[in-house]
């Protein structure tokens, strides 16, 4: 039988402060296969794990400790501050209103290299298999030139610290901006892609969109059939649906078929595939 990939939703944001070194510790510690998490650059072309290009109100506190007004969030804009600024934040302390059991842990957000250096030492150190690492480049259309670099220079960026580690057959980049897919499949990159979406005009549509097949199709759990993930199958792509939470909505897409599922929850979804086997 293949083996069934259980990726960390930005490690494992159900328990741990999403995208920061402890919330990948605890899935790593949990023992997913695939790091799942987000990146943007900082104003001095640092390759930061963030899902925002700027810090979030739900659980980011600024320099000073205090909350950031919603309304002034996109203020606060990464693509302008260095990392030195962009680390005085605190994004872990801070009670995430959609994730109250979260344990709140005093954390910045980290390089990409940092992230990918501590997961390689962890595995070698508890003797556990090398991580896979899901990188979703976090572009789009009308942040270009505000919250990003254009996107090919973004995607070469995020690249280069993959090429510095050699993980690339570890590794998937992943994006719901085709420009990002499109230029790496241009570039030949030694890797796997993976089209995000969460729109409702069907996968055979977006593959067309995209112009090529890639390796993965991860789409809202909310908006595959099951009809459209054989034709994905029947196509050689494999099927990575987002973010799965509940137990039964896990047992369904496990007996549907897919090649793995990201989750905020993987210790869940480990009990279950542990349970199959």
């Amino acid at each position: 039988m293949k083996k069934f990939d259980v990726q960390g939703h930005r490690g494992c944001r159900g328990t741990f402060p999403e995208n920061t070194i402890v919330a990948f510790e605890e899935a790593l510690r949990l023992g997913v296969t695939t790091l799942e998490m987000d990146v943007v650059i900082t104003g001095d072309s640092e390759v930061l794990v963030s899902h925002e290009p700027f810090m979030s109100h739900e659980y980011c506190l600024d320099p000073q400790g205090n909350a950031i007004p919603e309304q002034e969030a996109l203020k606060h804009n990464i693509y302008l501050m260095s990392l030195a600024e962009v680390q005085q934040y605190d994004c872990g302390s801070a009670i995430h209103p959609r994730f109250p059991q979260q344990q709140k842990v005093k954390a910045i957000k980290p390089l990409l290299s940092e992230v990918i250096a501590f997961a390689e030492s962890y595995a070698i150190r508890h003797h556990r298999p090398l991580p896979y690492y899901n990188i979703e480049i976090k572009s789009t259309v009308e942040g270009d030139g505000i919250f990003h670099p254009p996107v090919h220079q973004f995607a070469s960026m995020v690249m280069s610290v993959i090429d510095n580690f050699e993980i690339h057959d570890r590794t998937t980049i992943q994006c719901f901006d085709v420009r990002a897919l499109q230029y790496l499949k241009e570039q030949e990159v030694p890797l796997k892609l993976s089209l995000l979406v969460e729109n409702d005009r069907g996968a055979q549509q977006n593959i067309s969109e995209l112009g090529f097949l890639p390796e993965f199709y991860s789409p809202d759990y909310l908006l595959i059939k099951d009809t459209e993930i054989d034709w994905l199958q029947s196509m050689g792509i494999g099927v990575l649906p987002w973010t799965i939470n509940e137990r039964t909505d896990m047992i369904r897409f496990i007996e549907m078929g897919v090649e793995g599922i990201i989750t905020d929850y993987p210790a869940m979804l480990i009990e279950l595939m542990n349970a199959k086997s």
